[in-house]
């Protein structure tokens, strides 16, 4: 794993002799590291420090500042962590997933990440909150064992708490701004009179801080936000954004996009504070993963359409409003 990590950059540099080594490794790994070889095992507050160390290192959603914060993820009754490991380095996590249980869909990272928010006893919780998932190895990029542990971990919440209904994440949104800032003048004269209000707001320092601001800017960004997830299209026909492949191709529905969902520097960078819910409806997964991998379908609220304007493109969406648990 430690030669592909080294290796893949040199790739970049020259496709034509190292592409076919990398072909191999990941062969090899796809292989070895197969669902059926690997172990999920809850980390908790009495997990080895060797461990918990890593834990901090590798976190690569919203970064674990200390020993404290650590704590604050792990040990509190309505959090649960899970990971999986490898018989043959069976110290050093390949992934893990976050879980806050809460009474309802929290709207905000803040809120989740709150050290002073009011805790509540596991049975009493209605709703499991994924809300950062992290792979911990480089050298195992493309080798994915995301869709096996939400899966899992969805599974065995619901068989060890029976109050769980409603299994959502609380995703980032990576390439929003990147995707904003790529839009041509042609296509920014052609948006609607809201959209191209927000995009002049976030041009301005400190929008996100003035509530009045902020709410001026709400509707034309959650507007394109919907352009951005619902008509943004690579040539493969899947969706632009990196996250929104990776939880719609494990069959979960998009379900809630959120304004200001995190308001920090590097979710105000990335996304324009932007987040979004994917609800992942337990018996409907298989079915909404085969109609995505067959037919590049995108299963969506009603609540999210609705955020389209009505000019937009509307090509391989599924409206599963009615279907939806939460």
């Amino acid at each position: 794993v430690k030669l592909r990590e080294r290796l893949l950059p040199l790739c970049r540099k020259d496709p034509a002799r190292l592409g076919p080594v990398d072909t191999d490794l990941k062969h090899l790994f796809q292989s070895w590291f197969n669902r059926g070889f690997l172990m999920l095992r809850p980390i908790d507050w009495n997990t080895p420090a060797s461990i918990l160390e890593k834990i901090i290192h590798y976190e690569a959603v919203h970064a674990i500042g200390n020993w404290d914060e650590l704590r604050q993820r792990l040990a509190p009754a309505d959090r649960r962590c899970f990971a999986f490991f490898h018989p043959s380095i069976p110290a050093d996590p390949l992934t893990f997933v976050e879980v806050a249980l809460t009474g309802e869909i929290p709207a905000s990272i803040a809120t989740v990440l709150d050290p002073d928010r009011p805790q509540i006893a596991a049975e009493d919780a209605d709703t499991a909150v994924f809300y950062s998932i992290s792979n911990c190895h480089k050298g195992l990029a493309s080798v994915s064992f995301g869709s096996f542990l939400i899966k899992q971990v969805a599974e065995d919440l619901k068989e060890s708490i029976p109050t769980l209904k409603t299994f959502v994440t609380l995703s980032p949104v990576p390439t929003f701004a990147k995707w904003v800032a790529g839009l041509s003048k042609p296509a920014r004269a052609r948006l609607e009179a809201d959209e191209r209000q927000a995009l002049s707001i976030i041009e301005e320092a400190g929008w996100a801080k003035d509530p009045e601001t902020a709410e001026r800017a709400q509707e034309g960004l959650l507007s394109l936000a919907a352009r951005y997830f619902l008509t943004a299209k690579r040539d493969d026909g899947q969706p632009l954004d990196p996250v929104s492949r990776f939880h719609l191709g494990n069959g979960a529905q998009l379900h809630r996009i959120m304004h200001l969902g995190d308001a920090s520097p590097g979710g105000l960078r990335q996304a324009y504070g932007l987040m979004v819910n994917y609800l992942y409806d337990l018996p409907k997964v298989e079915e909404r993963h085969e109609a995505y991998a067959d037919a590049r379908t995108i299963a969506a609220n009603r609540q999210v359409l609705n955020l389209l304007p009505a000019r937009a493109a509307q090509t391989s969406i599924t409206d599963a409003s009615a279907e939806t648990a939460a």
